[in-house]
């Protein structure tokens, strides 16, 4: 008896109480804050503890590469830079982009960037208003916001003279790399969807598949960016993170041998000015759906883009994703790979699978003959893929 409810607290209440309780936490730092302004003195943001963090995490990494700030001009406020990383840059393949989720950076891609760079280049950044890159101030209207952020991505491909590459977007990043696909399509030759964020409709609050705990964080959080009681917590930032989040820092613990590091990594990404995070909040309806859904506009992307999307099977994202881009492009080459065991974070929980079906998926993108679509191709044998992976044309 006592081991049935031990298995059901730490299965079902455990993460309810767990959520619940971030919520009412972050509630009680805002009507703080708005008592007492000065308490943001407690933000120990630093430039240099960020860089210094980063320096540290990518020593893992064995590819040499380039650190650099690249200059986008005035795309939403005065002088935008977006810190950006290069890897392998020699190759003449084509190369691998990779737009990092909410509240990440460049640094978190560091299981994987040995495995997709032996072959060809691949570039990773901050996301304008994340990490390193500028801070500028966005839009409050959720399109004009996304339009923003795509341009930025469009003038860095610009100054970078990349003519087309192979998209590969986490989460949010999956997509904001499905609506830059939308506006340029000609320069994306393949989209790796891992875990996208936005796909589905907001669910009806009426809806009672919807948990009362959904409902009850959904409206707790709507008036807040997500991030805010990172800073809030002040120099207690890192410990917050870890304690919410323990799971993040295991994923990395045994190639960095460092349990800390992570949740510093994340705090000095996401203390400073909440600028791509309030444009996020812009986007957002609710918790965990945007007010402008891909499922609106799906079909209007380009035909012979080919989509490669992947999810873990324990991720709380909504995987209605691959219903909406089989119904809406079902003349178009698509392909399903769930990892089993991984979470939302699929690049970290199991890098080594994340990595062959992201390096699978450009040799799939190589081997077409030029003119050739990926959409033209032949359909695939179901039968033939592990039980795990599903394909589909």
């Amino acid at each position: 008896m006592f081991g049935f409810l031990f298995r059901f607290f730490n299965a079902k209440l455990f993460p309810v109480l767990t959520l619940l309780g971030f919520a009412y936490y972050n509630l009680f730092l805002q009507v703080f804050w708005w008592l007492s302004p000065n308490w943001l003195s407690w933000n120990k943001y630093s430039e240099v503890m960020l860089r210094t963090l980063e320096k540290k995490i990518l020593r893992i990494v064995k590819t040499s590469y380039r650190g650099f700030y690249v200059d986008i001009g005035p795309v939403v406020g005065p002088t935008d830079k977006i810190w950006t990383l290069s890897f392998n840059t020699e190759s003449p393949k084509t190369p691998i982009v990779l737009i990092h989720g909410l509240g990440a950076g460049v640094a978190l891609w560091c299981l994987n960037i040995d495995a997709l760079a032996a072959s060809r280049p691949v570039y990773a950044f901050d996301l304008l208003g994340f990490g390193r890159s500028s801070r500028p101030s966005f839009s409050s209207d959720a399109m004009e916001a996304e339009q923003q952020m795509v341009r930025s991505l469009e003038e860095w491909r610009k100054e970078m003279t990349i003519n087309n590459f192979i998209l590969c977007g986490h989460s949010m990043g999956g997509f904001l790399a499905t609506s830059y696909a939308l506006t340029y399509p000609d320069k994306v030759k393949h989209l790796i969807l891992a875990d996208p964020w936005g796909f589905p409709e907001k669910a009806s609050d009426t809806n009672e598949s919807v948990p009362l705990w959904v409902k009850t964080l959904s409206y707790i959080m709507q008036p807040f960016n997500p991030l805010t009681s990172v800073r809030m917590a002040g120099p207690l930032g890192p410990w917050f993170i870890n304690a919410l989040r323990p799971d993040i820092s295991k994923k990395y613990s045994a190639a960095l041998n460092d349990n800390e590091i992570i949740p510093q990594y994340i705090y000095q990404c996401n203390s400073q000015r909440p600028s791509g995070e309030s444009a996020f909040h812009s986007m957002m309806s609710g918790f965990g759906w945007a007010k402008n859904p891909m499922v609106r506009r799906i079909d209007r992307l380009d035909g012979g883009i080919p989509i490669t999307l992947l999810w873990g099977s324990k991720s709380w994202i909504d995987h209605s994703a691959e219903e909406i881009i089989k119904n809406k492009r079902y003349n178009s080459y698509f392909k399903l790979k769930v990892i089993s065991g991984a979470g939302h974070h699929v690049y970290a929980d199991k890098p080594d699978q994340f990595n062959q079906i992201v390096l699978d998926a450009c040799v799939d993108t190589e081997n077409l003959t030029p003119g050739q679509h990926l959409a033209i191709m032949p359909p695939l044998d179901n039968s033939e893929v592990p039980e795990d992976d599903k394909s589909t044309r």
